[in-house]
């Protein structure tokens, strides 16, 4: 299988970060959402599509940890340096911790998990109020929603610090770093 190169990544590469990084965005766009509208007809979908990129972000870990950090295109200072390996670790730990953090959630919280409608963890209800969900374990449960959201939004921070970064590299620094991550062999000079 191709491997990433300094001047070119691999299709793999390419194909898994835009895959996990728009749909994080996606999730994370859908989630204040759902939460600030109270659109709770969304959760099935929300819960459905972190179950399905979860796979998809273990494929993009395991590959990373193979194939290694990419080679820097250009030269930075140390504080930009810093930076970046700081935001590519909350992007890394963050899309694996949010699908973990948000199931656990689910299932704790008595609230059931589908996977497109198929049940994986059976809904926990009140028997007086059957709208009402009664948490497994109330502890836990409150531990993996208070992580679901505080992750959840450092997500959303580094991603913001991620895309201005790359527009960075394309507007000001112009060395390539965003045209090798959309696919195109670059050069050094």
């Amino acid at each position: 299988m191709k491997r990433d190169t300094k001047n070119q990544f691999a299709p793999v590469t390419l194909l898994l970060h835009w895959i996990v990084g728009l749909t994080m965005i996606g999730l994370l766009g859908i989630g204040v959402y759902m939460v600030e509208a109270k659109a709770f007809s969304l959760f099935p979908w929300h819960k459905s599509f972190g179950i399905l990129i979860f796979g998809f972000v273990l494929l993009r870990v395991i590959w990373r940890i193979n194939n290694g950090w990419p080679t820097p295109v250009g030269h930075y200072s140390k504080v930009e340096h810093i930076l970046g390996h700081a935001v590519h670790w909350v992007l890394i730990l963050g899309t694996l911790i949010m699908p973990i953090s948000g199931f656990l959630n689910s299932a704790l919280g008595g609230f059931g998990v589908e996977f497109f409608g198929l049940e994986l963890v059976p809904k926990n209800v009140d028997p007086e109020n059957t709208k009402k969900a009664v948490a497994f374990n109330e502890g836990f449960y409150s531990i993996a929603h208070r992580v679901h959201y505080w992750v959840g939004y450092a997500l959303i921070g580094a991603t913001v610090l991620h895309v201005a970064g790359a527009l960075k590299h394309h507007i000001v620094d112009k060395d390539g770093t965003l045209r090798r991550m959309l696919g195109a062999k670059i050069f050094y000079t």
